[in-house]
């Protein structure tokens, strides 16, 4: 009885169109990934094992080493409002497109009587020019800001904007400075706020490293 012969078939699998779905989900990804912002003020943070995340919308207070301080309003409703109560409170007379540009800028980092020629400036202004948030004993002009954000927050849960509030400063800067960052905290009734820290590994069998093992914060 003659062998009946199985013609072979090739195994060759045409990959093209599993190539373009994966070039279409590659191109999504890099589409739809946002990606962090460079820092505009650069600091190097003090170290620390804490493992707590900063929250969004939050409100930044970066002191540099060279002792100048600035104030990021994350949330853009509440920056606009707190941007409103400052000129208002402080009789400010900033126009409306001056508030426009005040509203639309990164940070502020001036003092109130150097913001309409900031404002009005044909070219950006770098912040390592600028002279920061007057922040001292004579003249704290930060304790003004931190005014304006608790009349905005206030009704609110404080508990959130203690949350909220960051500093983060130079590990190069000096402390005077720093306490006058708090005692503007404290001139507003605010005695907690959370301070910005390069992570690093909690030491090897301690309480805070079992806990960051297993999961707890």
């Amino acid at each position: 009885m003659p062998k009946v012969k199985i013609p072979r078939k090739s195994t060759n699998i045409d990959m093209t169109a599993m190539c373009d779905v994966a070039f279409l989900l590659l191109s999504f990804f890099i589409l739809a990934t946002k990606q962090k912002p460079p820092e505009v003020l650069s600091v190097k943070t003090p170290s620390s094992v804490s493992a707590k995340a900063t929250p969004d919308k939050s409100i930044l207070i970066t002191l540099t080493k060279e002792g100048k301080v600035f104030l990021m309003l994350g949330d853009e409703t509440k920056k606009s409002a707190i941007i409103e109560d400052v000129n208002k409170t402080r009789n400010l007379q900033l126009s409306a497109t001056e508030l426009a540009k005040l509203k639309k800028a990164e940070y502020v980092g001036v003092p109130f009587n150097q913001l309409k020629s900031y404002l009005n400036s044909p070219t950006e202004i770098p912040a390592a020019s600028l002279a920061g948030i007057p922040c001292d004993t004579t003249n704290n002009e930060l304790t003004y800001w931190i005014r304006s954000v608790t009349n905005v927050y206030a009704g609110e849960d404080q508990r959130k904007l203690q949350e909220m509030l960051l500093v983060k400063g130079d590990g190069e800067a000096l402390y005077p400075v720093f306490k006058n960052i708090k005692d503007s905290f404290k001139a507003n009734e605010i005695f907690k706020f959370r301070i910005v820290t390069e992570g690093e590994a909690a030491p090897a069998g301690s309480e805070l490293a079992k806990a960051q093992k297993s999961g707890e914060k």
